[in-house]
């Protein structure tokens, strides 16, 4: 009887989802629609109306598991949103990066720094969080970015995404690493030489070409070698030096004014959930000997 009630919902769902399609995107005569609700529809609803009618008997399983994983998917979903909306609303303007990382306490180390972070705009809160406790940043910082896409996979030579952020000699990059549902995360060697091939190859690039008037890319009438040729030493000797994983570790608690669902939400059922999956850090392939973790608690 369980598996009874699981199937007939599952065909009369897609009963529902087919006649979506009919109307949005195959445009089919409404006429054919109805014939088709009125007979598929009368023969699912039968079938549904006969296994509910032992729903005491052992029927309600599949729609007890079907609400608890339901309600971890939205508990987790609600959550994860606010705390990408609340660093979206407390995130570093980019014209405040330079002043940020020129403080007279901050030093420059060598090295490169892979600040991983899901935002693709600006700069994280908890960048500034580090550098008030961590007073030094390295000689060459790349904000990175995870991205599934609702794709198979992506072709290397589209993987990485790269963008400056600040003035040439301030050494910071954005980088959206992308990857399919079927893809593998790289290991940590095989990344790390990937996106500094990817970082040399935008930085030849970048004093290549330059955005027209139109939005048209077009080729720079001159280029300044040496800027070029500096950097690119830079970016070699940074990376024969050491790669530095630096992670976001932020825990989320409710503000003071928050109602009492918001604290279960999120004091009990998120940090719960949050406890008891697998840390990103396991998914990404992060060397545990060369990885930081900043800490830092986000009221929500």
């Amino acid at each position: 009887m369980c598996a009874g009630i699981a199937i007939v919902f599952v065909m009369t769902l897609t009963t529902a989802l087919v006649t979506l399609v009919m109307v949005m995107i195959w445009k089919t005569n409404i006429f054919l629609i109805l014939a088709f609700v009125l007979v598929i529809g009368s023969v699912e609803l039968l079938y549904l109306t006969s296994v509910l009618y032992e729903f005491t008997q052992g029927g309600y399983f599949p729609l007890a598991f079907a609400a608890f994983l339901m309600t971890v998917m939205s508990v987790w979903s609600m959550v994860h949103l606010r705390k990408y909306n609340y660093e979206l609303q407390h995130k570093v303007p980019t014209r405040n990066l330079l002043d940020l990382t020129t403080k007279p306490e901050v030093h420059r180390v060598l090295g490169i720094g892979l600040f991983y972070s899901e935002l693709v705009e600006g700069v994280p809160p908890i960048f500034s969080h580090y550098i008030d406790d961590v007073p030094a940043v390295h000689k060459v910082l790349v904000f990175v970015s995870m991205k599934w896409l609702p794709i198979g996979w992506v072709p290397q030579d589209e993987r990485f995404l790269f963008r400056r952020v600040g003035p040439c000699e301030l050494g910071v990059f954005r980088c959206i690493v992308r990857y399919g549902y079927t893809d593998a995360a790289l290991v940590h060697g095989e990344f790390e030489a990937r996106i500094v091939e990817g970082l040399k190859q935008f930085i030849n690039s970048e004093h290549m070409w330059s955005m027209g008037e139109d939005g048209e890319v077009v080729a720079r009438e001159s280029n300044d070698k040496e800027e070029v040729e500096r950097e690119l030493r830079e970016v070699e000797k940074v990376m024969s030096t050491a790669v530095v994983y630096l992670v976001g570790q932020t825990e989320v608690v409710d503000r003071s004014e928050a109602r009492w669902w918001e604290k279960v939400l999120i004091d009990y059922l998120y940090t719960w959930l949050r406890r008891n999956v697998r840390q990103g850090v396991e998914v990404l392939r992060i060397p545990h000997t060369r990885m930081v973790k900043v800490g830092m608690t986000y009221e929500l």
